[in-house]
């Protein structure tokens, strides 16, 4: 399609979250969206609203009231956003959806909500790396593209974890929650790393959870059956077995070779399934524990687990491999959109600004995705001629691109440049640089 669809299509979503705002706070919440997708460098506020294509319409004061405590609802923002991307990209089946947290660093002790948190990205092994920043939980919609490969994570749900209030398993439960209740007719299966596992124990409605298992874990089999005209207690747990290490080097029958994803690649792997009870975690049901063996032997055995018992072992593995598109979200949101960058302290603010910054990486893989399909919207390099899919900074071009040729050439006659035309599209030169 035509490059110009594609700010149309931009448009078109920002007016279906229009029921969000009231009429003047969704022009500034339009205007900001677009500032926001068009600012190069640090994504301040103040640094975006010097893009607005009319600057005096209203005072700055007002763009930064708009995020602090401006008359709108986050939560239901988020509520019409999931149901578009569901709408669009998911509209039957089981909704793959993956859970994290994530460290956005701000600097200044009077920011409301931020903390002092260790930070995942500096921190290697036994070295802890601590900063200050928002901790925010997000659980994102794993969407396989149109042209394949690796899946793409969408958020469609944040919590700011402050100090003293609920914990991440809270805050986690509450966002499915909120989903079950958005989508009363579908059911979830959520993928987390280890530190989420216990939401397995919870009562997620309508969800299966895949997570990574503890190789020391207190496994047991399930309860035998009650005979008849026994007397006391049901029994809880069955025998106790080998933690899941000593199970794998015990264990020689059982393996299967089976064909593994790897973040859109299959390779070969050994997999060995068992159905266990772990007690300490979910004491009501059992979970089929998957353990992932390298062939050749170079890699360390991997231990998975699942709450949907009669799932594919070697589905399993590769479904948590596909976890991975979480971590590219976090990264292209903070390098791309400055996430990070919005300069905003007390209120709502904060935990506003960085919502919104996940909620224009949705909008634009939406956008990219609707518009654009497969098509290839990059030009190919010399040291680069292989590449054969989009990464988010091809779709975040392709909307600036068109949306800055709407902006400057919609109205314009077709002759050379005139000088207020050739001065508008030097400072935008100037402000890329």
């Amino acid at each position: 399609m035509a490059a110009q669809s594609t700010a149309e299509g931009f448009q078109a979503l920002l007016e279906l979250l229009r029921p969000v705002f009231t009429a003047p706070s969704f022009l500034l919440f339009r205007e900001l969206a677009c500032a926001w997708v068009l600012c190069p460098g640090r994504h301040t506020i103040t640094r975006m609203i010097g893009l607005l294509q009319r600057p005096g319409r209203c005072s700055h004061d007002a763009y930064h009231r708009f995020v602090r405590e401006g008359a709108w609802s986050l939560a239901e923002l988020w509520r019409l956003l999931a149901q578009v991307l569901v709408r669009a990209l998911a509209p039957r089946g089981t909704l793959s959806l993956d859970l994290d947290d994530t460290l956005f660093h701000k600097s200044g002790r009077k920011v409301e909500g931020v903390g002092t948190f260790r930070d995942a990205v500096r921190s290697a092994g036994k070295q802890v790396v601590y900063a200050l920043g928002l901790n925010l939980v997000v659980v994102t919609l794993r969407v396989v593209p149109p042209w394949g490969g690796m899946p793409l994570g969408l958020p469609i749900g944040v919590r700011l974890y402050r100090k003293g209030g609920p914990s991440h398993l809270d805050l986690a439960e509450a966002i499915l929650g909120d989903l079950a209740r958005w989508f009363p007719d579908r059911s979830f299966l959520l993928c987390a790393d280890g530190a989420y596992a216990s939401l397995a124990g919870r009562s997620l409605p309508r969800t299966d959870v895949v997570s990574r298992l503890r190789r020391d874990a207190a496994l047991y089999e399930p309860p035998p059956p009650r005979r008849p005209g026994q007397r006391g207690r049901p029994r809880k747990k069955g025998r106790r077995l080998p933690c899941p290490q000593e199970m794998a080097r015990r264990t020689r029958k059982g393996w299967r070779r089976a064909a593994v994803e790897f973040r859109g690649r299959n390779e070969e792997r050994l997999v060995l399934a068992r159905l266990v009870l772990w007690y300490q975690v979910c004491q009501d049901r059992p979970v089929l524990l998957v353990v992932v063996r390298d062939p050749q032997g170079r890699e360390p055995d991997d231990f998975f687990f699942t709450t949907e018992l009669g799932a594919d072992a070697a589905g399993v593995a590769g479904h948590y491999n596909g976890r991975w598109s979480v971590e590219e979200t976090f990264r292209n949101t903070k390098q791309f959109l400055g996430g990070e960058d919005p300069q905003t302290w007390k209120g709502e603010g904060p935990e506003r600004a960085a919502s919104l910054s996940f909620m224009l990486y949705s909008s634009i893989w939406l956008g990219y995705i609707l518009t654009q399909g497969a098509r290839r919207t990059w030009v190919p390099l010399p040291w680069y001629e292989s590449k054969a899919t989009p990464s988010f900074a091809d779709a975040l071009a392709s909307l600036r691109r068109a949306l800055w040729r709407r902006r400057l050439f919609c109205g314009s006659h077709p002759r050379p440049l005139g000088p207020k035309m050739a001065a508008a599209v030097i400072e935008v030169l100037a402000r890329a640089a």
